[in-house]
């Protein structure tokens, strides 16, 4: 497992969901989070927020490279198939373009066999914020 970063060490919704950064390099990101029965709806299937959180974060690490802070501008996400309690997803952020003070990456999240789950893609604007 690679080092946590600050941003993610004070991240309470990484933390409290249980995920694990798999990978950090710049502009790529990977991370995974094990499915709990806390975290599916009424049809007991992985609630569709708990992908997206999962996505937006390995989506963060990716576009959060140096010591400027980065947030999103706007993301979407395409849900492709369910999973359920004990499946262990995992998101790969990867950067497309970056220019200026904005950028574009896609996430794709997958269940341990390596099918895809969800598809997102995620808009950042880098900000004149300091870390905290």
């Amino acid at each position: 497992m690679t080092e946590l970063r600050r941003m993610l060490r004070d991240d309470r919704t990484f933390a409290a969901l249980g995920m694990r950064l798999e990978v950090d390099e710049p502009g790529r990101a990977v991370l995974s989070m094990r499915v709990r029965e806390d975290m599916t709806n009424g049809f007991a299937i992985t609630h569709g927020g708990m992908v997206f959180a999962l996505a937006d974060t390995a989506f963060a690490v990716a576009c959060n490279e140096d010591d400027r802070v980065t947030v999103a501008g706007g993301a979407d996400i395409t849900f492709l198939r369910s999973t359920v309690v004990g499946d262990t997803l995992t998101a790969t952020a990867v950067r497309r373009v970056l220019s200026g003070r904005t950028g574009i990456y896609d996430v794709t999240v997958t269940d341990a066999a390596g099918e895809p789950v969800a598809e997102f893609r995620g808009r950042s604007i880098t900000t004149n914020r300091s870390p905290i």
